[in-house]
């Protein structure tokens, strides 16, 4: 049976760079379904490292700070002929080139880049394929579990991801005027992904959370794009302008009464 009715249709999908990217789990789970994924990935030695990663996929370049090459992927995407019943933002990056600081010391141009590439894209990406987009389309980006924790080994990116968060619901309002799209977010706690290992004590945190997760083991990235793959099909057409938490129970269990033993009573 042909539960999430993704048979035949296309996904483009953004942000895949690597073996353990979350896009590249979703874009996994949608073949599986029936889908057929196309991608853009950041720049052509992205394409390069990929090449056996995504062989026999359409494979485009969009670096999403440059405009001018939104344009022109929506250009090449259009000369194809394509149509999109799905589009898939996994895309982030905050430049901590100078480690983790006090938030109030965040430096602004790290912290507008930031916004830019993880938040702003969504946008502009949505804007520029809104005419490829089937008119029952579901667009889904990936944020994080919660945005209210000051992780400080997180630095300045929860902001960042609020943001994007808080766009779902005015992109959700401005496309309803001409379509029937939806804007969701798949809000996955700690993750073991390359991008993530490169966070200053962001190992120690992952550590840290498989022990709050009442299973003792953290969210798995294929949990995540099987969530995403959900929001993406014609099952979740009731789901708009929302954020699917999939943090395996994480933020119930601060309080456990081990770690709070721990805490107060190190051996």
């Amino acid at each position: 049976m042909d539960f999430l009715q993704l048979e035949g249709k296309s996904v483009l999908i953004l942000g895949v760079a690597n073996r353990k990217s979350v896009a590249y789990h979703v874009g996994r789970t949608l073949e599986e379904a029936g889908a057929r994924c196309v991608h853009a990935v950041r720049d052509e030695d992205v394409r390069a490292a990929t090449e056996t990663l995504l062989d026999g996929r359409d494979v485009y370049t969009c670096n999403v700070e440059k405009p001018a090459e939104i344009a022109r992927l929506r250009g090449a995407l259009a000369a194809g002929g394509e149509r999109f019943a799905g589009l898939v933002h996994s895309i982030a990056f905050a430049d901590y080139s100078e480690g983790i600081k006090p938030f109030h010391e965040t430096p602004r141009a790290a912290f507008l880049q930031a916004v830019d590439i993880s938040c702003y894209s969504l946008i502009a990406v949505a804007n520029a394929v809104k005419d490829l987009l089937e008119p029952d389309a579901s667009v889904v980006t990936i944020s994080i579990s919660t945005t209210r924790m000051a992780s400080e080994n997180y630095g300045f990116m929860a902001p960042i991801k609020a943001a994007l968060d808080s766009s779902l619901a005015f992109l959700a309002k401005s496309f309803s005027r001409f379509s029937r799209v939806r804007f969701n977010a798949v809000a996955p706690g700690l993750l073991k992904t390359s991008a993530s290992a490169g966070i200053p004590g962001y190992v120690d945190a992952y550590l840290y959370a498989e022990q709050i997760i009442p299973r003792k083991q953290a969210v798995r990235t294929d949990e995540v794009a099987h969530a995403a793959a959900f929001l993406l099909s014609p099952r979740s057409s009731g789901i708009n302008a929302q954020q699917i938490v999939v943090d395996a129970g994480m933020a119930i269990n601060y309080f456990d009464a081990e770690l709070i033993r721990r805490a107060m009573r190190p051996e």
